[in-house]
């Protein structure tokens, strides 16, 4: 049996996290040693923290150690926790108390940026709220280095517990399947709203997928609402995004990885993108046949905020209707590019008025002008009210 066990992140450069080690031995209870930037303010209470958890999991002698840079109860949580974890086998889960209440999402509701934040990195975790993405993603994929993918699972699970992201939608990123589904059991109990599935090749995996987190919340006799967003990032998920798209009621976008995609075809990404026009076409086209909607990829370079938004309106263009984003500055710009123009709204309204008033007066087409306006072009004219109104 392994007798000393390290988890977490220490060093100049880190912030809000803490790194912790564990050496179990044959005698003398339980001793910490804390080095922490807070401990005149808080050392007790890290302290006792990490005895009450350590009693928790049965381990009755340990030396601790714990360097800590100002890291918040549940990243301290996490890391004793998977330190033990590395040290004894145990299911048990050590939860932080559960104060944000869930609050399940709409089908249909705005997806216009999507902002990844690595999983192992706590410091990123605490604010991502506050800039008013639509959702926020905590990725156990390609983010996260293999020696850390347990420790992030964790530390996720206890975000998703304890961290208010406000308006956004929370998501995940599991890493690909299989490896993936053993991600589920440490978050579809907790305050999840979406699960994205990356690299995702056939409608199999989506059902793989549903099947786990169905057999998850019944084991714990939850019932809860999670969507699922399949990521087409190679040819195979290409030819059968529609298969993918219609494969579970729970999916509602398709979201394309241009950067796995274009490595998988052999050739490299471009600014205009005519290398992925095939791919990104088939994705929307496909998503929009099963009444969802259809994702793009990130945009990488975070410096160039005209390419971003030449980027955005040609993605619109084509059927989009949301990009990912990889720092918190492209989340306006975004949201802007998105947003229909005044021209848009104008006639938007016009729509909206004059099938009002032909519904008053029981008729069920309406023209302005040379053109008919029925149902479909009355919800297009909904939707853009609806995005002029969350710009």
């Amino acid at each position: 049996m392994q007798k000393t066990a390290t988890a977490g992140n220490d060093g100049k450069s880190v912030k809000s996290d803490c790194s912790v080690q564990i050496k179990l031995t044959e005698s003398g209870g339980i001793s910490v040693n804390l080095k922490s930037k807070v401990e005149k303010y808080f050392g007790k209470m890290i302290i006792k923290l990490c005895k009450d958890e350590l009693k928790f999991f049965g381990i009755q002698n340990a030396e601790v150690e714990i360097i800590d840079s100002a890291s918040l109860d549940y990243v301290i949580m996490a890391r004793i926790e998977s330190a033990v974890k590395k040290l004894i086998k145990t299911d048990k889960e050590y939860l932080p108390s559960n104060e944000m209440r869930f609050k399940e999402t709409k089908k249909n509701r705005l997806r216009r940026s999507r902002l990844y934040l690595p999983g192992n990195s706590p410091k990123l975790m605490m604010n991502a709220g506050l800039h008013n993405a639509d959702g926020i993603i905590l990725d156990l994929e390609d983010s996260v280095a293999p020696s850390k993918k347990d420790e992030a699972k964790i530390l996720v699970r206890n975000a998703l517990i304890k961290s208010n992201f406000y308006d956004s939608e929370k998501m995940v990123r599991i890493n690909q399947l299989p490896a993936g589904l053993d991600d589920l059991k440490y978050i579809a109990p907790y305050n999840v709203n979406l699960i994205l599935i990356p690299k995702c090749e056939t409608a199999k995996q989506v059902i793989e997928v549903e099947n786990k987190i169905t057999e998850i919340l019944d084991e714990k006799n939850l019932k809860k609402q999670i969507w699922f967003m399949p990521i087409i990032e190679s040819a195979l998920g290409v030819v059968n995004s529609y298969k993918i798209a219609s494969a579970s009621e729970n999916v509602v976008a398709l979201a394309i990885g241009l950067e796995d995609y274009t490595a998988d075809i052999g050739t490299g990404r471009t600014q205009d993108g005519t290398e992925s026009f095939f791919a990104r076409s088939q994705i929307m086209n496909s998503a929009k046949a099963c009444g969802i909607q259809a994702i793009g990829s990130v945009f990488s370079d975070v410096n160039d905020s005209d390419g971003l938004r030449k980027y955005v309106e040609s993605e619109k263009a084509l059927g989009f209707t949301g990009i990912g984003c990889i720092h918190p500055r492209q989340i306006p710009i975004i949201h802007n590019a998105f947003a229909p123009s005044k021209d848009e709204i104008k006639k938007a309204k016009i729509i909206i008025d004059a099938f009002k008033d032909a519904k008053k007066r029981g008729l069920g087409v309406v023209s302005i002008g040379s053109k008919m306006i029925d149902p479909p072009v009355v919800k297009r004219a909904e939707q853009t009210i609806k995005m002029s109104k969350n710009k």
